[in-house]
């Protein structure tokens, strides 16, 4: 790796940590500061009286809450970073166990949608750019608005209402088919732990049921693409090398595909890492439309039993998904372009 890339990998590394420490320290502000309650939110206790009393005086003192709150923070901030978030009151696991069994699924759905929002959203936006100011352009930028501005529920349940309920294409919930043996798990992502095991049958039918969560999250996320696709190939298409080109006889389609497009995809392909902190948001309503078994339908199920701990770790994970994507945007833009400094 070039010196260069070291110090530019350095730097960001170091800029993402106190982004880091600052959203750990918002969810210790929200946890401890902004409840009402904060030890009884944490436990979850259901009732009152002396035996609750025994159990919120345990639990004072080992989340330390009996303590100033710097102090609080501090052991707060060094739980976090040790991956220990406290305890489900829901299932008695370790938070971050809980999450890591539900991040999979979720990883894999994002996967897949963000390769049906590319592979159809960057050809959608060079159109547009092409074919602007005419009928064509107008249609698919106003395509790709609608997808941009949709909400994720409405979109959801659309998807299931047509291909589900109307044509019976492809089922409406689940993650398999309950007729079908699932995979042992390896990698916690059923369609990937279905092929390396060979169990073809589990693999065909996850495939079948992810198509509609898959295609919802899609129509969400595609414009994003089409939209800096357009953006980037009308700065690309007003350049003087463009123009040259077409000068010596070159045909216009051979032009805008290998230099018009080539270099109008940098802004897409940095914008890949950033797709999974622009889906979360979505997937919170996607996931639970469809029961996807992921980190987003985890979510909604804690915040609708009021599961505190877990709530918490969630909004930690979205944090730290948030910060990452960013560092791999960043990271990759430099690399497509070894101009950028610092």
């Amino acid at each position: 790796m070039p010196t260069s890339l070291l110090r530019f990998v350095a730097k960001r590394v170091l800029y993402s940590i106190p982004v880091v420490i600052g959203a750990i320290f918002i969810t210790f502000i929200v946890s401890r500061v902004l409840v009402p309650d904060p030890v009884r939110a944490w436990i979850d206790l259901p009732f009152s009286g002396p035996g609750a009393d025994e159990v919120i005086q345990l639990y004072t003192i080992r989340y330390h809450f009996n303590l100033p709150l710097w102090q609080q923070f501090l052991y707060y901030l060094f739980d976090t970073l040790t991956g220990n978030w406290g305890i489900s009151p829901t299932t008695g696991r370790p938070v971050l166990a809980e999450i890591g069994a539900y991040f999979p699924p979720t990883l894999e759905l994002v996967l897949v949608a963000t390769i049906i929002s590319f592979v159809v959203g960057v050809p959608l936006g060079a159109l547009a750019a092409v074919r602007n100011k005419t009928k064509i352009g107008t249609s698919v930028s106003t395509l790709y608005l609608a997808g941009l501005s949709s909400p994720p529920f409405l979109v959801a349940l659309l998807c299931q209402f047509v291909l589900s309920y109307a044509f019976a294409i492809f089922p409406s919930v689940g993650e398999i088919s309950p007729t079908i043996a699932p995979p042992q798990t390896i990698t916690g992502m059923m369609v990937v732990d279905a092929a390396l095991e060979g169990n073809w049958p589990a693999f065909w039918s996850t495939l079948d049921h992810m198509v509609l969560p898959a295609l919802s999250l899609a129509l969400l996320l595609f414009g994003l693409f089409a939209r800096l696709t357009r953006s980037s190939m009308l700065d690309i298409l007003n350049k003087d090398y463009m123009r040259t080109e077409k000068a010596k006889g070159l045909g216009s389609f051979y032009v805008n595909l290998v230099h018009g497009l080539r270099n109008a995809l940098i802004p897409p392909v940095t914008i890949l890492a950033v797709t999974f902190a622009q889906s979360l948001g979505g997937l919170l309503i996607i996931e639970y439309v469809f029961s996807w078994p992921g980190i987003g339908a985890y979510a909604v199920t804690a915040i609708m039993n009021d599961n505190f701990p877990d709530i918490i770790g969630v909004t930690l994970i979205f944090a730290i998904g948030v910060v990452a994507s960013n560092f791999v945007a960043d990271l990759l833009y430099r690399i497509l372009d070894p101009r950028i400094e610092g």
